[in-house]
């Protein structure tokens, strides 16, 4: 594959990776940090890809691979500075269940994460369960355990 190809094809899949490093992180730095790592590992694997998926099914698999493997790899927390700016404040109901609900999927572990991200996308279970490995049946089932590990959920508030 030429540079240019490669190119034209991160292009048309940008949105679907960045996508996955957005479920994977919400500070913009480790975001771009997280989109190059996807890309050395899509430029490295390019010529062994087979073509016995779609190719977004493996950009997916390369991506989400590459998320999971950089969680893992965190062993120092870093702690955020909070500067109590909120330029986009909205406080109706409905934004604040969307909020509580992304919150709650952050503290999924990461395959299930992965899982919910495939499907919010609208894979079909099958290549969901060809992305992540597993069969469509197990995608099904792992999805109604993640529907009910969210519901069972408590805010990080009530935690406290």
């Amino acid at each position: 594959m030429t540079e240019q190809e490669f190119t034209n094809l991160v292009n048309e899949h940008k949105a679907t990776i960045y996508t996955v490093c957005y479920m994977f992180s919400k500070d913009e730095d480790e975001v771009n940090d997280l989109f190059q790592d996807i890309l050395i590992n899509l430029w490295r694997g390019i010529d062994a890809f087979k073509g016995d998926s779609k190719v977004s099914s493996w950009i997916y698999r390369v991506s989400l691979n590459t998320c999971i493997s950089a969680e893992r790899k965190k062993r120092i927390p870093t702690e955020r500075l909070d500067l109590n700016i909120d330029l986009y404040e909205d406080n109706d109901a409905d934004t604040k269940q969307i909020q509580m609900l992304h919150k709650r999927v952050h503290r999924l572990r990461p395959f299930d994460r992965a899982i919910v991200l495939l499907w919010l996308e609208g894979l079909p279970y099958d290549e969901i369960g060809a992305i992540v490995g597993i069969s469509a049946k197990y995608v099904s089932v792992r999805l109604t355990r993640i529907c009910e590990e969210l519901k069972n959920m408590k805010d990080e508030e009530d935690v406290l």
